[in-house]
């Protein structure tokens, strides 16, 4: 994997960043954090344009997204867990369990679990597998994911053209797993509250109502 990041950084270009990020967000292990700051990074180098970078990055996450969803939708549920359980799912990294986890992140929180899924750790890569058995409609579907993988991205290439200033290349890779992992987990923490939050007033919203009857 090391070797393969190196080989990221030196060949890195706007094509390069969407085809990884497309792998990335397919069920195809491949750390989105290789990408998008090293690419990010050689923007605050005056070698790319960063508002490029996001936008490839992005749609590079969406097709890989939408892969995932069109396999869910139309190869189905047994189909989907079978490969989990495969030696070739294994090998991927995909397990039984991580497609359970975000089935049920899915049905908890609806349609807009595409969007914050995107920035919530282990779930991003699988959100748009239960879309896709769900059969959510196609068209939500990639506007809450450009939502959401454009955040991430945003945020990632924050973290390179930030790290550019002071971190020399060989210890790039290093402090920017250090900065998305903190970051990454943060984020699900806010959300994990937010949904609370909004849950418990839903809660409470209704019993005035039943109260009512």
């Amino acid at each position: 994997m090391a070797e393969l990041i190196n080989w990221c950084f030196e060949h890195i270009n706007y094509w390069t960043v969407m085809l990884f990020m497309a792998i990335e967000s397919s069920f195809i292990p491949f750390p989105s954090e290789a990408v998008v700051p090293p690419a990010a990074y050689k923007a605050a180098a005056g070698e790319m344009n960063l508002v490029l970078v996001i936008i490839f990055a992005t749609i590079g996450a969406n097709i890989g997204a939408l892969f995932n969803y069109v396999l869910a939708r139309w190869l189905g549920r047994p189909f989907v867990y079978k490969f989990a359980n495969s030696k070739l799912g294994h090998l991927c990294l995909v397990d039984e369990e991580k497609i359970r986890r975000s089935e049920t992140f899915f049905e908890k929180y609806g349609v807009i679990a595409t969007l914050i899924g995107r920035l919530v750790p282990v779930i991003r890569q699988f959100i748009s597998i239960p879309a896709g058995l769900a059969k959510m409609p196609i068209l939500p579907f990639l506007l809450y994911t450009t939502i959401g993988a454009g955040i991430w991205n945003i945020i990632l290439a924050g973290i390179g053209y930030y790290l550019h200033s002071f971190v020399p290349k060989e210890q790039l890779m290093e402090k920017v797993f250090e900065y998305s992992h903190a970051i990454g987990y943060s984020i699900a923490g806010v959300v994990a509250v937010a949904l609370i939050f909004w849950i418990l007033k839903s809660l409470l919203k209704k019993k005035p109502e039943n109260g009512e009857q």
